[in-house]
């Protein structure tokens, strides 16, 4: 029979033997070092200048002083002398000092592989549910690149399936924006979260935008609707928005034509059959000035 266990090295009572009690204290003293076990810090290599009764500390590859000698073992400060312990494979260890569990790999303490399995919810400081798998409660959520670029990936099942981003205010959606339904990438807004107009929408094979926010016409004057080409006849390149009356003088400003049966005042060398282009300027409120060019003159 050997005189210490196969494992932990306590040392055994034997027949006969002398001084039991000697024997059942190392163990003892054994295992009140490497049950439960924590450490002061890992690595540590300079022994402390006044250690408490009880530290333990994990040594590092070169310790120093009373611990030279006595690379990646356990020093133990007990009734006033170091002691010694060899850790073995798989041991684990908390570290006051990084507030971490580590393992004993047989060369080092490193951090345990995260072994979680597959979940399928995770709440963080919120609730998650069957429908909002991951739910974060916080100030602001970072993601941030492990080196280099970062991606963020939104992946519909088909065509008809909807892949966005939904921004709500006390839980009722107010803007939206992504592949609503189709491959065509939109920003949609809403009032109350049931009535929704699509703002912006932009065509996947040439870029172009159309929308609400986008002019209907080019004689569409909204404030706030982005200019489309040949907007008011400027940089068109088909005809001109035909002007309906030559009197008018609430209407945007730009370049028109007018044709024989346009209603309005003419000047006297422009027959009331001609046809032309003018430029309306807009000088005060209820105010204008055009200037005509008459094709046939």
């Amino acid at each position: 029979m050997p005189d210490t266990s196969p494992i932990l090295a306590l040392p055994f009572l034997l027949p006969s033997q002398a001084q039991k009690h000697v024997t059942h204290n190392e163990a003892l003293r054994r295992l009140d070092i490497v049950v439960q076990l924590s450490v002061a810090a890992f690595d540590a290599v300079t022994p402390p200048s006044d250690p408490t009764d009880g530290d333990v500390h994990a040594l590092g590859a070169a310790p120093v002083a009373a611990w030279a000698g006595h690379a990646g073992e356990l020093a133990a400060w007990l009734d006033g002398t170091w002691h010694f312990v060899t850790p073995r494979e798989g041991w684990r260890a908390w570290g006051k000092a990084e507030r971490q569990v580590r393992v004993w790999t047989g060369a080092a303490w490193v951090l345990p592989e995260a072994a979680l399995p597959p979940m399928t919810e995770l709440g963080i400081n919120t609730a998650a549910d069957a429908t909002n798998r991951l739910a974060v409660g916080a100030d602001a959520t970072l993601l941030t690149h492990d080196g280099a670029g970062h991606q963020l990936k939104l992946n519909k099942a088909s065509k008809g399936d909807t892949a966005s981003l939904l921004f709500q205010s006390d839980w009722t959606g107010h803007a939206e924006m992504g592949l609503a339904g189709e491959t065509a990438f939109s920003i949609k807004t809403s009032i109350d979260g049931a009535a929704w107009v699509e703002a912006l929408r932009f065509d996947p094979a040439s870029g172009l935008a159309t929308g609400a926010a986008v002019q209907s016409g080019p004689a569409d004057a909204r404030v706030g609707a982005l200019m489309t080409v040949g907007a008011f006849g400027l940089g068109a390149t088909e005809d001109a928005p035909l002007l309906a009356d030559l009197d008018a003088v609430d209407i945007p400003a730009g370049t028109y034509r007018y044709a024989a049966g346009t209603a309005g005042t003419r000047p006297a060398t422009v027959p009331a059959s001609a046809e032309g282009s003018l430029v309306l300027v807009r000088e005060t409120a209820g105010r204008c000035a055009q200037y005509l060019q008459d094709d046939d003159a």
